[in-house]
């Protein structure tokens, strides 16, 4: 029943075009190897191959298929799995519909999205992947200034705070400024605001 609602689901947009949908992990590997989407959107626990399973053998492959998992599991066992499998993608099937659109269209453009509260348990403060210069400018932005701001302080270009910026969301697995300052504030790497 998920399957097809969110297949048809899916349909709606202009720009997605579902090729294939599969009821269990042997067929969906199947059916990858045959029809190479763009996009495979597996669940973790299905019949047969887990969707990590299937993950694993599309990162071996080598192809240029991107894995979103969509799954009710916030496991952070299953989470470290994915990210280690290199999928582009991972969500639980409470967010809102949008949310898997987003990041669907996202994922296409290259980028890589995972629930935040997954990430925010990835990491510990032990562990910080961040720069100095780019907590500092993560700092700058946990106080709600604009990029020209923050590169007027950090006496720094705009665009070399957009590419901080960017380099922040791509190493805490977000899209956006509120996400990488939740992520920071909650293993302490921001002390300030």
């Amino acid at each position: 029943m998920l399957n097809s609602a969110l297949t048809q689901l899916l349909e709606l947009e202009d720009d997605l075009h579902v090729v294939g949908s599969a009821h269990d992990g042997k067929t969906a590997w199947a059916d990858l190897q045959r029809l190479r989407p763009q996009v495979a959107i597996l669940d973790i626990e299905i019949p047969g191959m887990s969707g990590l399973d299937v993950a694993d053998r599309l990162r071996a492959a080598d192809w240029e298929t991107k894995v979103v998992i969509l799954t009710t599991f916030a496991q952070q066992a299953y989470f470290e799995r994915a990210v280690n499998a290199q999928v582009a993608g991972y969500l639980l099937k409470d967010s809102p519909s949008d949310d898997l659109i987003d990041t669907i269209r996202q994922v296409m453009q290259g980028k890589t999205v995972y629930a935040p509260e997954l990430v925010v348990n990835m990491f510990s403060a032990a562990t910080n992947p961040l720069t100095s210069r780019e907590l500092a400018v993560l700092a700058e932005a946990n106080k709600g200034l604009s990029t020209k701001m923050i590169a007027a302080n950090l006496y720094l270009s705009a665009g070399t705070v957009r590419n901080y910026l960017s380099a922040i969301f791509s190493k805490l697995g977000v899209h956006n400024r509120l996400e990488a300052i939740k992520i920071a504030k909650a293993n302490k790497w921001l002390t300030n605001g």
